[in-house]
């Protein structure tokens, strides 16, 4: 025992942190296993782009959960945070609204954005508003319900004078939900423009088969029944994304 630490104390490592390092290694471990056995049983397995998407989304707190901008946790993905940022730069919106806002990481990332070219505001929507979030002179934030009356309503006040309208979708997950805020939202994005609907990987797309109907079966109900919008497979170009056919164009 004594010899054990006098090594821990030669390699600077304290009892605590060696514990820290075998559970990271452990968990490592199982997360590896996890993910072989889900891609050996799914559909998937021949599919390299799918079997990366597997393992990068089942390994959180490596990847996604630990994606910062400007010390902010985003928890999206760096590729589809580029993909916003080149629609920012063409589109130049007046103004982004963004429903789902959890810690603020991604509202930081647009405007960042925003202050480099230039232009823009956000309209960002919670159920809840954190401490913390980030406070900026072109975010608003507005606290219900995304589907919630009154908060429609407050938005559609402050479009008024907005040219161009870009919508990211984040909120509640479940298909229901997705369908109700696609149907309200899709009126305020402008022609050329983009509604994006996010996470729609969840559900076996390729992620958590067991996830149930969430936001890609959404995606499908609304085509089906709409006819201004059209997936931009243009947007899906880094081969990975968390929002699979969930770059919506408006055509029309």
């Amino acid at each position: 025992m004594d010899r054990s630490k006098k090594i821990n104390r030669l390699l600077g490592l304290s009892q605590d942190s060696v514990f820290r390092k075998l559970f990271r290694i452990i968990n490592f471990v199982l997360e590896l296993i996890f993910v072989r056995l889900y891609n050996k049983f799914s559909q998937n397995s021949g599919d390299i782009p799918a079997q990366f998407h597997s393992l990068y989304y089942s390994s959180p707190e490596r990847t996604w959960k630990n994606t910062r901008w400007l010390g902010r946790r985003t928890m999206k993905c760096p590729l589809d945070l580029w993909i916003y940022q080149e629609i920012l730069h063409e589109l130049r919106p007046d103004t982004v609204i963004e429903t789902g806002v959890n810690e603020g990481g991604g509202a930081a990332f647009l405007v960042s954005i925003m202050d480099s070219i230039g232009k823009g505001k956000l309209i960002a929507v919670d159920i809840e508003l954190l401490e913390g979030r980030p406070i900026h002179e072109r975010i608003t934030y507005i606290k219900g319900s995304s589907t919630e009356e009154k908060v429609v309503q407050q938005i559609s006040h402050m479009l008024k004078d907005s040219k161009v309208v870009l919508v990211i979708l984040d909120s509640d997950h479940n298909k229901p939900h997705v369908l109700k805020e696609m149907e309200i939202y899709s009126k305020f994005v402008t022609c050329e423009s983009y509604m994006i609907v996010e996470d729609s990987n969840i559900n076996g797309h390729p992620v958590m088969p067991n996830w149930g109907e969430g936001p890609f079966e959404a995606i499908e109900k609304f085509l089906n029944n709409n006819d201004c919008f059209e997936i931009d497979k243009k947007c899906e170009k880094y081969y990975m994304t968390f929002n699979p056919n969930g770059y919506l164009k408006k055509i029309r």
